[in-house]
């Protein structure tokens, strides 16, 4: 049976971080699981975590009062679900919905950015990976306006 540090060593994410950096993060890990339809967070509520998904499908959403949700991205096995517990204000900036039963490990974002602040080499660490997705979020943002808007955008 596997256990968070070998699961976390071996993804993508974390993986080739030095294993003090590692031992530091799974102490702020846990799994958890959300059903189909469940929200896993809310534009606008504290963001504290983030989330390396296992197994599942969580739909990235913003609310429109003309259109109702709005879904701008899909996230799958192996992606990394969340960034705003890394940016002040820490609030979350979309909602975020499991389109399956999604399993997740979570990391808690106040342990982290505690122990980020005690060790900067391991805050640098995380904020070069995120930077990582927050410029594939970017990139998967602009093709899905590209679609939408065509030529008019």
């Amino acid at each position: 049976m596997e256990n968070l540090e070998q699961i976390l060593a071996e993804h993508s994410f974390l993986q080739g971080l030095e294993s003090h950096y590692l031992d530091l993060i799974v102490g702020c890990a846990s799994n958890v699981r959300f059903d189909a339809g469940q929200f896993i967070f809310h534009e606008g509520e504290e963001a504290n975590q983030f989330y390396i998904i296992r197994h599942g499908k969580v739909a990235l959403e913003i609310f429109s009062p003309e259109r109702g949700a709005i879904e701008i991205d899909t996230l799958e096995e192996g992606d990394v679900l969340g960034w705003s517990w890394l940016i002040p204000p820490y609030y979350w900036r979309f909602d975020a919905r499991a389109v399956e039963l999604t399993r997740a490990i979570a990391l808690d974002g106040k342990c982290l950015r505690n122990k980020c602040e005690e060790d900067h080499d391991l805050g640098y660490q995380l904020l070069k990976r995120f930077a990582h997705i927050v410029e594939q979020r970017l990139q998967s943002t602009r093709l899905q306006l590209l679609d939408v808007y065509g030529t008019h955008f």
